[in-house]
Protein backbone atom coordinates (compact mmCIF):
# COMPACT_ATOMS: atom_id res chain seq x y z
CA UNK A 1 0.00 0.00 0.00
CA UNK A 2 0.05 2.72 0.38
CA UNK A 3 1.92 4.76 2.43
CA UNK A 4 2.36 4.36 5.79
CA UNK A 5 0.19 6.79 8.48
CA UNK A 6 3.73 7.65 10.47
CA UNK A 7 5.14 9.13 7.03
CA UNK A 8 2.07 11.59 6.48
CA UNK A 9 2.41 15.24 7.84
CA UNK A 10 0.33 15.60 11.02
CA UNK A 11 0.23 18.82 11.51
CA UNK A 12 -3.24 19.81 12.66
CA UNK A 13 -5.52 21.29 10.64
CA UNK A 14 -7.37 24.98 10.50
CA UNK A 15 -9.77 24.82 13.72
CA UNK A 16 -11.99 26.93 11.66
CA UNK A 17 -11.91 24.15 8.74
CA UNK A 18 -12.54 21.86 11.31
CA UNK A 19 -16.03 20.64 12.18
CA UNK A 20 -16.54 19.46 15.96
CA UNK A 21 -19.11 16.54 15.06
CA UNK A 22 -16.65 14.92 12.80
CA UNK A 23 -13.64 15.32 15.21
CA UNK A 24 -16.06 13.93 18.04
CA UNK A 25 -17.02 10.54 15.74
CA UNK A 26 -13.14 10.38 15.05
CA UNK A 27 -12.49 10.49 18.84
CA UNK A 28 -15.05 8.11 19.20
CA UNK A 29 -14.16 5.33 16.27
CA UNK A 30 -10.69 5.08 17.62
CA UNK A 31 -11.33 4.59 21.15
CA UNK A 32 -11.17 7.51 22.96
CA UNK A 33 -14.51 7.78 25.41
CA UNK A 34 -16.22 10.97 26.34
CA UNK A 35 -16.88 11.60 30.20
CA UNK A 36 -19.58 14.49 30.11
CA UNK A 37 -18.69 18.60 29.93
CA UNK A 38 -21.02 21.37 29.67
CA UNK A 39 -24.24 20.71 28.16
CA UNK A 40 -24.67 22.28 24.86
CA UNK A 41 -21.24 24.14 24.94
CA UNK A 42 -18.47 21.50 25.08
CA UNK A 43 -17.29 17.51 25.75
CA UNK A 44 -14.83 16.06 27.46
CA UNK A 45 -13.01 13.19 25.79
CA UNK A 46 -10.31 10.85 27.22
CA UNK A 47 -7.69 9.23 25.63
CA UNK A 48 -8.36 4.95 24.86
CA UNK A 49 -7.52 1.89 27.48
CA UNK A 50 -7.95 4.49 30.57
CA UNK A 51 -3.87 5.11 30.56
CA UNK A 52 -2.47 8.17 30.89
CA UNK A 53 -2.22 11.63 28.49
CA UNK A 54 -4.20 14.98 28.27
CA UNK A 55 -8.24 15.17 28.16
CA UNK A 56 -9.47 16.80 25.56
CA UNK A 57 -12.52 19.46 25.75
CA UNK A 58 -14.10 19.45 21.68
CA UNK A 59 -17.06 21.85 21.23
CA UNK A 60 -20.92 20.64 19.91
CA UNK A 61 -20.57 23.32 17.23
CA UNK A 62 -18.58 26.49 16.23
CA UNK A 63 -21.44 28.76 17.81
CA UNK A 64 -19.35 30.07 20.74
CA UNK A 65 -16.77 32.91 21.33
CA UNK A 66 -14.31 30.11 22.26
CA UNK A 67 -15.07 27.31 20.43
CA UNK A 68 -12.17 28.21 18.17
CA UNK A 69 -10.04 28.44 20.86
CA UNK A 70 -10.89 24.93 22.45
CA UNK A 71 -11.01 22.91 19.24
CA UNK A 72 -7.25 24.51 18.48
CA UNK A 73 -5.91 23.37 21.78
CA UNK A 74 -7.52 20.19 21.22
CA UNK A 75 -5.55 19.67 17.95
CA UNK A 76 -2.63 20.85 18.98
CA UNK A 77 -2.69 18.31 21.79
CA UNK A 78 -3.24 15.61 19.32
CA UNK A 79 -0.53 16.12 17.32
CA UNK A 80 1.75 16.47 20.68
CA UNK A 81 0.35 12.62 21.73
CA UNK A 82 2.34 9.70 21.31
CA UNK A 83 -0.66 7.74 20.85
CA UNK A 84 -1.22 5.99 17.42
CA UNK A 85 -4.88 6.95 17.50
CA UNK A 86 -3.86 10.65 18.19
CA UNK A 87 -2.42 10.03 14.73
CA UNK A 88 -5.20 8.36 13.17
CA UNK A 89 -7.76 10.78 13.81
CA UNK A 90 -5.92 13.75 12.79
CA UNK A 91 -5.38 11.80 9.43
CA UNK A 92 -9.18 11.23 9.54
CA UNK A 93 -9.56 14.74 9.54
CA UNK A 94 -7.05 16.07 6.83
CA UNK A 95 -7.86 12.94 4.46
CA UNK A 96 -11.82 12.64 4.76
CA UNK A 97 -11.31 8.78 4.69
CA UNK A 98 -13.19 5.24 4.28
CA UNK A 99 -11.67 3.46 7.04
CA UNK A 100 -10.95 -0.74 6.36
CA UNK A 101 -9.91 -2.65 9.86
CA UNK A 102 -8.53 -5.99 9.76
CA UNK A 103 -8.74 -8.06 13.11
CA UNK A 104 -6.13 -11.13 12.57
CA UNK A 105 -6.39 -13.99 15.62
CA UNK A 106 -3.15 -14.99 15.97
CA UNK A 107 -0.73 -17.41 17.90
CA UNK A 108 1.99 -15.83 19.31
CA UNK A 109 5.24 -17.74 20.00
CA UNK A 110 7.20 -14.86 21.06
CA UNK A 111 9.76 -14.91 18.56
CA UNK A 112 10.86 -11.63 16.55
CA UNK A 113 10.66 -13.96 13.24
CA UNK A 114 7.08 -15.14 13.44
CA UNK A 115 5.98 -10.88 14.50
CA UNK A 116 7.04 -10.05 11.28
CA UNK A 117 6.01 -13.06 9.39
CA UNK A 118 2.72 -12.45 10.63
CA UNK A 119 2.67 -8.48 10.26
CA UNK A 120 3.92 -9.03 6.43
CA UNK A 121 1.23 -11.56 5.63
CA UNK A 122 -1.31 -8.98 7.49
CA UNK A 123 0.22 -6.03 4.77
CA UNK A 124 0.20 -8.27 2.17
CA UNK A 125 -2.91 -9.58 2.48
CA UNK A 126 -4.77 -6.20 3.10
CA UNK A 127 -3.05 -4.52 0.07
CA UNK A 128 -4.46 -7.71 -2.37
CA UNK A 129 -8.34 -7.22 -0.94
CA UNK A 130 -7.88 -3.32 -1.71
CA UNK A 131 -6.88 -4.32 -4.99
CA UNK A 132 -9.66 -6.89 -5.38
CA UNK A 133 -12.14 -3.61 -4.00
CA UNK A 134 -10.28 -1.35 -7.13
CA UNK A 135 -10.38 -4.05 -10.09
CA UNK A 136 -14.64 -4.48 -9.62
CA UNK A 137 -15.06 -0.48 -10.37
CA UNK A 138 -13.41 -1.08 -13.41
CA UNK A 139 -15.10 -3.85 -14.61
CA UNK A 140 -16.73 -7.74 -13.61
CA UNK A 141 -14.43 -10.61 -13.84
CA UNK A 142 -13.93 -14.38 -11.54
CA UNK A 143 -10.47 -13.47 -12.69
CA UNK A 144 -8.49 -10.21 -14.02
CA UNK A 145 -4.99 -11.48 -14.36
CA UNK A 146 -3.05 -8.67 -14.85
CA UNK A 147 -5.98 -6.63 -16.36
CA UNK A 148 -6.22 -3.25 -14.69
CA UNK A 149 -3.38 -3.47 -12.73
CA UNK A 150 -1.95 -0.40 -13.51
CA UNK A 151 -5.12 1.41 -12.42
CA UNK A 152 -5.37 -0.38 -9.33
CA UNK A 153 -1.91 0.04 -8.10
CA UNK A 154 -2.40 3.74 -9.13
CA UNK A 155 -5.42 3.79 -6.59
CA UNK A 156 -3.45 2.04 -3.96
CA UNK A 157 -0.87 5.16 -3.77
CA UNK A 158 -3.29 6.77 -2.67
CA UNK A 159 -4.42 4.68 0.63
CA UNK A 160 -2.54 5.36 3.60
CA UNK A 161 -1.98 2.52 5.91
CA UNK A 162 -1.01 2.27 9.69
CA UNK A 163 1.01 0.01 11.41
CA UNK A 164 0.06 -3.54 11.75
CA UNK A 165 0.81 -3.79 15.09
CA UNK A 166 1.98 -7.71 15.73
CA UNK A 167 0.44 -8.62 12.90
CA UNK A 168 -3.06 -8.75 14.35
CA UNK A 169 -4.74 -5.14 13.36
CA UNK A 170 -4.22 -2.98 10.42
CA UNK A 171 -6.10 0.06 9.60
CA UNK A 172 -6.46 1.77 5.60
CA UNK A 173 -7.46 5.08 5.09
CA UNK A 174 -8.70 5.42 1.77
CA UNK A 175 -9.90 8.87 0.34
CA UNK A 176 -13.35 9.31 -0.19
CA UNK A 177 -12.81 11.04 -3.29
CA UNK A 178 -10.39 8.53 -5.32
CA UNK A 179 -11.67 4.80 -3.11
CA UNK A 180 -15.09 5.17 -1.72
CA UNK A 181 -16.62 2.92 -4.96
CA UNK A 182 -13.78 0.60 -4.15
CA UNK A 183 -14.20 0.50 -0.63
CA UNK A 184 -18.30 0.23 -1.14
CA UNK A 185 -17.45 -2.27 -3.87
CA UNK A 186 -15.60 -4.11 -1.41
CA UNK A 187 -17.42 -4.31 1.68
CA UNK A 188 -20.78 -5.52 -0.75
CA UNK A 189 -18.21 -8.49 -2.19
CA UNK A 190 -16.97 -9.40 1.31
CA UNK A 191 -20.67 -9.77 2.41
CA UNK A 192 -21.55 -12.05 -1.22
CA UNK A 193 -18.05 -14.51 -0.73
CA UNK A 194 -19.49 -14.54 3.16
CA UNK A 195 -22.83 -16.34 2.22
CA UNK A 196 -21.21 -18.32 -1.33
CA UNK A 197 -19.33 -19.70 1.27
CA UNK A 198 -21.74 -21.00 3.28
CA UNK A 199 -23.60 -22.11 0.99
CA UNK A 200 -20.87 -24.20 -0.19
CA UNK A 201 -20.08 -25.33 3.28
CA UNK A 202 -23.92 -26.41 3.74
CA UNK A 203 -24.76 -27.94 0.57
CA UNK A 204 -21.10 -28.64 -1.46
CA UNK A 205 -22.69 -26.43 -4.08
CA UNK A 206 -20.56 -23.57 -5.92
CA UNK A 207 -23.08 -21.88 -7.59
CA UNK A 208 -23.13 -19.39 -5.45
CA UNK A 209 -19.55 -18.47 -6.10
CA UNK A 210 -20.87 -18.12 -9.86
CA UNK A 211 -23.23 -15.85 -8.76
CA UNK A 212 -21.29 -13.71 -6.53
CA UNK A 213 -19.04 -12.36 -9.44
CA UNK A 214 -22.04 -10.01 -10.34
CA UNK A 215 -21.10 -8.47 -6.81
CA UNK A 216 -17.39 -8.26 -7.18
CA UNK A 217 -16.24 -11.17 -5.64
CA UNK A 218 -13.46 -12.75 -7.73
CA UNK A 219 -10.30 -14.99 -7.78
CA UNK A 220 -8.13 -11.95 -6.46
CA UNK A 221 -10.38 -11.72 -3.29
CA UNK A 222 -10.98 -15.39 -2.91
CA UNK A 223 -7.06 -15.28 -2.33
CA UNK A 224 -6.60 -12.54 -0.25
CA UNK A 225 -9.35 -14.21 2.12
CA UNK A 226 -7.30 -17.11 1.82
CA UNK A 227 -3.67 -15.55 2.32
CA UNK A 228 -5.58 -13.39 5.80
CA UNK A 229 -6.74 -16.87 6.94
CA UNK A 230 -4.21 -19.43 6.82
CA UNK A 231 -2.45 -19.77 9.95
CA UNK A 232 -4.89 -17.79 11.62
CA UNK A 233 -7.49 -18.51 13.94
CA UNK A 234 -9.27 -16.34 12.34
CA UNK A 235 -9.95 -12.83 10.57
CA UNK A 236 -12.61 -10.02 10.86
CA UNK A 237 -13.02 -7.18 8.24
CA UNK A 238 -14.87 -4.18 9.03
CA UNK A 239 -15.61 -0.81 6.85
CA UNK A 240 -16.68 2.57 8.29
CA UNK A 241 -17.54 5.29 6.45
CA UNK A 242 -15.94 8.92 6.73
CA UNK A 243 -18.16 10.81 9.02
CA UNK A 244 -17.22 13.80 6.50
CA UNK A 245 -19.17 12.39 3.94
CA UNK A 246 -21.44 10.75 5.18
CA UNK A 247 -22.68 7.22 4.32
CA UNK A 248 -23.06 5.87 0.61
CA UNK A 249 -26.48 5.32 -0.38
CA UNK A 250 -27.73 1.51 0.13
CA UNK A 251 -25.58 0.90 3.05
CA UNK A 252 -26.13 0.56 6.52
CA UNK A 253 -24.56 3.32 8.51
CA UNK A 254 -22.66 0.94 10.49
CA UNK A 255 -21.82 -2.15 8.31
CA UNK A 256 -21.71 -5.38 9.75
CA UNK A 257 -18.05 -6.71 9.88
CA UNK A 258 -17.62 -9.92 7.86
CA UNK A 259 -15.36 -13.20 9.54
CA UNK A 260 -13.81 -15.87 8.21
CA UNK A 261 -12.37 -18.98 9.98
CA UNK A 262 -9.70 -21.76 9.11
CA UNK A 263 -12.83 -24.02 8.71
CA UNK A 264 -13.47 -21.41 5.24
CA UNK A 265 -10.28 -22.31 3.36
CA UNK A 266 -11.27 -24.91 1.14
CA UNK A 267 -14.54 -23.44 -0.12
CA UNK A 268 -12.35 -20.59 -0.53
CA UNK A 269 -9.36 -22.14 -2.57
CA UNK A 270 -11.45 -24.53 -4.49
CA UNK A 271 -13.35 -21.23 -5.60
CA UNK A 272 -10.43 -19.73 -5.96
CA UNK A 273 -8.88 -22.30 -8.66
CA UNK A 274 -12.44 -22.13 -9.97
CA UNK A 275 -12.72 -18.48 -11.38
CA UNK A 276 -9.35 -19.02 -12.81
CA UNK A 277 -10.76 -22.00 -15.01
CA UNK A 278 -14.14 -20.56 -16.10
CA UNK A 279 -12.66 -17.47 -17.14
CA UNK A 280 -12.49 -17.39 -20.91
CA UNK A 281 -10.55 -15.86 -23.53
CA UNK A 282 -10.77 -12.01 -25.19
CA UNK A 283 -10.92 -11.46 -28.91
CA UNK A 284 -8.90 -8.49 -28.56
CA UNK A 285 -7.32 -6.40 -31.29
CA UNK A 286 -4.47 -4.35 -29.16
CA UNK A 287 -2.25 -1.46 -30.63
CA UNK A 288 1.03 -1.06 -28.87
CA UNK A 289 4.96 -0.68 -29.33
CA UNK A 290 7.25 -3.61 -29.67
CA UNK A 291 9.74 -3.50 -26.79
CA UNK A 292 10.92 -7.08 -27.40
CA UNK A 293 11.77 -9.31 -30.12
CA UNK A 294 12.59 -13.20 -30.07
CA UNK A 295 12.78 -16.03 -32.30
CA UNK A 296 14.97 -19.49 -32.53
CA UNK A 297 16.80 -18.58 -35.77
CA UNK A 298 16.83 -15.73 -38.62
CA UNK A 299 13.48 -16.82 -40.44
CA UNK A 300 10.53 -18.45 -39.16
CA UNK A 301 8.17 -17.61 -36.54
CA UNK A 302 8.56 -15.58 -33.77
CA UNK A 303 7.15 -13.57 -30.48
CA UNK A 304 7.43 -10.35 -29.74
CA UNK A 305 6.34 -8.65 -26.57
CA UNK A 306 4.24 -4.99 -26.57
CA UNK A 307 3.26 -2.07 -24.30
CA UNK A 308 -0.03 -1.98 -24.98
CA UNK A 309 -1.11 1.53 -26.13
CA UNK A 310 -5.39 0.67 -26.35
CA UNK A 311 -7.24 -2.30 -27.34
CA UNK A 312 -6.81 -4.79 -23.71
CA UNK A 313 -6.89 -3.23 -20.16
CA UNK A 314 -3.28 -4.87 -19.56
CA UNK A 315 0.82 -2.97 -19.24
CA UNK A 316 2.46 -5.58 -21.71
CA UNK A 317 1.59 -8.60 -23.80
CA UNK A 318 3.46 -11.23 -25.69
CA UNK A 319 2.76 -12.49 -29.49
CA UNK A 320 3.68 -15.61 -30.94
CA UNK A 321 3.61 -14.52 -34.53
CA UNK A 322 4.30 -15.74 -38.07
CA UNK A 323 7.24 -15.54 -40.13
CA UNK A 324 5.47 -12.55 -42.12
CA UNK A 325 4.08 -10.78 -39.36
CA UNK A 326 7.09 -11.15 -37.44
CA UNK A 327 9.24 -9.29 -40.07
CA UNK A 328 6.37 -6.64 -40.27
CA UNK A 329 6.31 -6.20 -36.49
CA UNK A 330 10.22 -5.83 -36.27
CA UNK A 331 10.63 -3.34 -39.05
CA UNK A 332 7.92 -1.03 -37.55
CA UNK A 333 10.20 -1.43 -34.15
CA UNK A 334 13.21 -0.69 -36.37
CA UNK A 335 11.67 3.12 -37.32
CA UNK A 336 9.52 3.67 -33.93
CA UNK A 337 6.21 3.07 -34.83
CA UNK A 338 3.57 1.09 -33.00
CA UNK A 339 1.94 -2.07 -34.31
CA UNK A 340 -1.59 -3.55 -34.33
CA UNK A 341 -2.40 -7.12 -34.13
CA UNK A 342 -5.68 -9.28 -33.46
CA UNK A 343 -6.04 -12.39 -32.06
CA UNK A 344 -7.19 -14.03 -28.40
CA UNK A 345 -6.43 -12.61 -24.71
CA UNK A 346 -5.73 -16.00 -23.00
CA UNK A 347 -6.41 -16.27 -19.14
CA UNK A 348 -4.00 -18.65 -18.67
CA UNK A 349 -1.19 -16.67 -17.65
CA UNK A 350 -2.83 -14.10 -16.09
CA UNK A 351 -4.41 -12.14 -19.91
CA UNK A 352 -0.95 -11.82 -20.45
CA UNK A 353 -0.41 -13.73 -23.95
CA UNK A 354 -2.42 -13.06 -27.17
CA UNK A 355 -2.54 -16.15 -28.93
CA UNK A 356 -3.47 -16.86 -32.53
CA UNK A 357 -1.10 -13.24 -33.47
CA UNK A 358 -2.43 -12.12 -37.00
CA UNK A 359 -3.09 -9.11 -39.37
CA UNK A 360 0.01 -7.35 -37.88
CA UNK A 361 0.01 -3.63 -39.65
CA UNK A 362 2.40 -0.82 -38.51
CA UNK A 363 0.12 2.21 -37.55
CA UNK A 364 0.94 6.19 -37.59
CA UNK A 365 1.84 8.29 -34.24
CA UNK A 366 2.43 11.80 -34.23
CA UNK A 367 6.35 13.08 -34.11
CA UNK A 368 6.57 13.39 -30.25
CA UNK A 369 5.11 9.73 -29.77
CA UNK A 370 7.06 8.44 -32.28
CA UNK A 371 10.71 10.49 -31.05
CA UNK A 372 9.54 8.92 -28.04
CA UNK A 373 9.49 5.31 -29.22
CA UNK A 374 13.00 5.93 -31.12
CA UNK A 375 14.39 7.15 -27.59
CA UNK A 376 13.04 3.80 -26.33
CA UNK A 377 14.40 1.76 -28.83
CA UNK A 378 18.11 3.59 -28.99
CA UNK A 379 17.83 2.77 -25.14
CA UNK A 380 17.38 -1.37 -25.40
CA UNK A 381 19.01 -2.02 -28.74
CA UNK A 382 19.79 -5.37 -26.67
CA UNK A 383 16.16 -6.67 -26.75
CA UNK A 384 16.21 -5.69 -30.72
CA UNK A 385 19.50 -8.13 -31.16
CA UNK A 386 17.27 -11.22 -29.66
CA UNK A 387 15.17 -10.82 -33.07
CA UNK A 388 17.67 -12.90 -34.77
CA UNK A 389 18.49 -15.66 -32.02
CA UNK A 390 17.81 -17.09 -28.95
CA UNK A 391 15.01 -19.30 -27.73
CA UNK A 392 11.21 -18.68 -28.11
CA UNK A 393 10.52 -20.05 -24.39
CA UNK A 394 8.25 -17.43 -22.36
CA UNK A 395 10.41 -15.09 -20.94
Amino acid sequence: MYRPTDEYDATPPDPTQVDPAVLGALLARHGWRRRGGTAGHYARWTPPGGGGGASLLVPHNHRFPDSGELLGEALASLAQSGLPSARDVLTGLAVPSDEVHWEREVPDDGSGAALWVAQERLRGAARAMLLAGALGTYGRAGFYGARYKRRAEGFLGQVLAGPASAGRRLTAFVPVGAGRPAVAGLQRALHAIRDATDYQRATGGMEAFDAAVALGVCHELAEALIALVRDAEGVRIAVEWSPAAGVPGGFAARPEPVEFSPGDLPALQQAAQRYVRDEPSLPVRVTGAVVRLRRERPGGPGAVRLRVINGADVVQVRVALGEEDYRIAGHAHLVGLPIRVSGRLESRGGFRRITGGRDVTPVQVDEAERDRLMKSLQENLDFFEEACGGPLGEE
